[in-house]
């Protein structure tokens, strides 16, 4: 049996730079405090959460001395504006690539456009973005595009790991919908990555393993692209949920992770499917 790994597996630069941070913050003041989980998976939280950094739902209910950390997803300008003003130690984490949608919606907004964001509803993401401008419009399907109302003018965003295809879908609906349009592809660098490298090798392998949490949105994502391409697509969360019964008749085996799945458990799945298809090592892909 062959294994076959996507070279772009896992954590993206934005995740473990923020990970990396609330470990070094944690280890520096004894805790770090952050509004909700760093990322979407549990056994990173649980993890950090040994190691001091905790997650709280209200900047009320972190201690005077000690910091908060804004995490890789973004923060709402009213949370921004509140830890200022309660002058808190702010620790900021926010990814690059999300920042930049930030100032693209802006952007878009100063231009006189109504704004609509592609992304999902409640999504810490999406709601960091939506609270850069006023009275956004959050669309998550073509079906919700396909009863957006009229406008003479908008500008639109995306969230940074949407699929490529749902956006498109909802992109052409909209043109339809909107007579002067601007849109700007925010889906970052790294999900067009992991995406374009899980299209290629569900195509090409018998079996296909997703590892990430069934939290994290882009894990889910890519295990969908997989899926459309190969009905033995599987998505789990460690090395405990392989199932021996699914690789037998398989030679070639892909495996990809989400952008929120660290490199420990990637390597524990790994080795289990080793074991399981007497394999000594694997090929990287991409």
């Amino acid at each position: 049996m062959k294994i076959l790994v996507a070279k772009d597996a896992g954590y993206c630069f934005g995740v473990r730079d923020a990970v990396k941070l609330a470990y070094d913050t944690a280890n520096k003041n004894g805790d770090v405090y952050m509004l909700g989980d760093i990322v979407h998976n549990e056994n990173v939280v649980k993890d950090l959460e040994d190691a001091g950094a905790k997650v709280v739902d209200s900047l009320d209910n972190i201690p005077k001395d000690k910091p908060v950390l804004f995490r890789a997803h973004g923060t709402s300008v009213e949370t921004w504006n509140s830890a200022i003003k309660k002058n808190m130690n702010i620790v900021d984490a926010t990814c690059p690539l999300v920042l930049e949608i930030h100032e693209e919606v802006k952007k878009l907004e100063a231009e006189g456009r109504k704004i609509i964001i592609v992304g999902d509803h409640g999504h810490d993401e999406v709601k960091g973005i939506a609270s850069q401008v006023k009275d956004p419009i959050i669309i998550s399907s073509s079906n919700e595009a396909l009863s957006l109302r009229k406008y003479k003018s908008a500008g639109v965003v995306s969230q940074s790991t949407q699929t490529i295809e749902n956006v498109q879908e909802i992109i052409n609906i909209i043109m339809t919908k909107v007579f002067d349009l601007r849109f700007v592809n925010t889906i970052c660098f790294p999900t067009k990555r992991n995406q374009s490298q899980i299209k290629e090798l569900a195509e090409q392998c018998d079996l296909m393993v997703v590892i990430g949490s069934f939290t994290s949105a882009n894990s889910n994502r890519l295990t969908a692209l997989a899926k459309k391409r190969n009905n033995k697509s599987y998505q789990v969360t460690n090395a405990d949920e392989i199932n021996p019964d699914w690789f037998q008749k398989v030679e070639i085996v892909g495996v990809s992770a989400g952008a929120s799945t660290p490199d420990i458990i990637i390597n524990d799945v790994l080795e289990k499917i080793k074991k399981i298809g007497n394999v000594q090592k694997e090929i990287i892909y991409g």
